[in-house]
């Protein structure tokens, strides 16, 4: 029998040494080195031959090289979720033999969201669902308390990685789910469940195991105070699609977002609102943030951003006050604060309106991160409404970058975004001259503006 060789992984960046020292040269931190014992090479060559067996298909005809052209373009089949909002999330339903990490805050409904799509799959569907944090009659208990049909449901409470595989290949679920790879653990790893070895070659024994059999696999995964994923960043190129489960706690609403998707848009959107019975999706998510007082108000303005592969309507507040400090605050939720001040210079330069001695707070109503340039002109246009004390109108609609020189940029898919504002009966809508439609739009009075100086003539 021959020796089990052993290596040695850093537990931050994930660089290997043949022996231990104390410092890892990689990234320069200490004491971070954890001892791996690698398997021979006859053990994974068997259960790689067994995962082949279970999929049906011959290792030879897997691994004959071919060129592209002969590649079969034949789109894959897609599994359907029942939940509208996941299935745009994922691009429009679940791949066979992909991997989905899904991570979150703790409380924001990861466990809640799969438990219900399982629940419903497993009509029709074999299925898995290995939870290895709770017990089977916490879970029980959950799902009985959500009113869910549970009968056809498999559970399985295990945190071994071989053991789950091998059960897995007994039941040969269609869709499976972990709960959470964090606490997930390979027998030949020395190193305790949740260290970055750990869950780097769990992860890829599971994803190895989906890729080669066919089956869906579903990674719960914990993530950091700072909101990023815990583990290794080498886990998020493993699989091929990471969602995100946002949501605060003093909010019943949740948002899904994608960050990677190998079979559909990036920076997709999802709305969830967390009720007694669940997760319920929100079909129309431009109607929960636009839930306006019935009188305007100085410094609110709405504009129109644009999420995966549709447009969604939020409103913006500002508030200029003056300081009392020394150094003037810029605060910012939603957006980044870093543009908020260069939009206050390029106001200062352009717009002939100076806020060195004030204070300025922008927030983006319903807890949503604004990403992308589109929010400049509204962001100034509502800093200028709060700073005279003037009230925008209720029916006015926003968006445009905002340039340096004060120019008036467009932005992707303009025209999508004035419809979905005319169909949400506004009136009146400032935009990028480029953005301007050939067509007009009943209803909806569209103004193009190509310099800032235009857009504050127009309030």
């Amino acid at each position: 029998m021959a020796k089990a060789k052993t290596a040695y992984v850093c537990n931050g960046c994930g660089a290997d040494y043949s022996k231990w020292q104390g410092q890892c040269t990689a990234c320069g931190e200490w004491n971070t080195l954890s001892e791996v014992r690698m398997t021979s090479s006859a053990a994974p060559a068997t259960r790689t031959a067994r995962f082949d067996g279970y999929a049906g298909v011959a290792s030879s005809a897997q691994k004959r090289v071919v060129s592209l052209s002969e590649v079969d373009l034949q789109e894959m089949p897609r599994i359907s979720t029942s939940i509208g909002e996941l299935d745009r999330v994922l691009g429009g339903g679940l791949v066979p033999g992909s991997a989905v990490l899904i991570g979150g805050h703790p409380g924001a409904g990861k466990s809640t969201l799969l438990l219900q799509t399982l629940c419903h799959l497993a009509q029709t569907l074999p299925v898995l669902y290995v939870t290895g944090e709770e017990s089977l009659q916490q879970v029980a208990m959950r799902a009985a308390r959500l009113g869910l049909k549970a009968d056809a449901l498999k559970m399985l409470s295990e945190t071994s990685v071989e053991t789950v595989t091998d059960v897995a290949q007994q039941l040969q679920p269609r869709i499976l789910v972990i709960d959470s790879i964090q606490v997930m653990h390979v027998a030949d790893v020395q190193s305790a469940p949740g260290s970055v070895a750990q869950v780097r070659e769990s992860a890829a024994y599971l994803t190895r195991f989906a890729k080669q059999t066919g089956t869906v696999l579903f990674l719960v995964g914990h993530v950091t105070k700072d909101g990023t994923l815990a583990g290794p960043k080498v886990l998020e190129h493993m699989i091929d699609c990471s969602l995100q489960l946002e949501g605060s706690s003093d909010s019943r609403f949740r948002t899904l977002r994608s960050h990677k998707n190998r079979f559909g848009a990036v920076n997709e959107l999802g709305v969830f609102a967390m009720l007694e019975t669940g997760l319920k999706e929100v079909r129309n998510p431009s109607s929960i943030f636009l839930s306006r007082g019935e009188e305007a108000a100085a410094g609110s303005v709405v504009m129109v951003v644009w999420e995966g592969t549709r447009p969604l309507l939020v409103e913006l507040q500002a508030l200029v006050d003056t300081s009392h400090l020394s150094n003037p605050r810029r605060v910012t939720v939603g957006l980044e604060q870093n543009r908020l001040a260069m939009l206050l210079a390029v106001l200062n330069r352009h717009g002939g309106l100076m806020t060195g001695d004030q204070d300025v707070f922008v927030n983006v109503v319903g807890g949503v991160k604004v990403l992308e340039t589109s929010a400049d002109l509204a962001v100034l246009l509502a800093i200028v409404s709060s700073f005279r004390d003037r009230p925008l109108s209720q029916e006015l609609m926003v968006f445009g970058e905002v340039g340096l020189s004060g120019e008036i940029r467009p932005v992707q898919n303009g025209q999508e975004r004035i419809r979905e504002a005319a169909k949400h009966g506004f009136r009146k809508a400032i935009v990028p001259k480029a953005n301007v439609p050939k067509e007009p739009i009943a209803g909806l009075e569209v103004v193009g503006v190509t310099r800032l100086s235009e857009a504050l003539d127009q309030i």
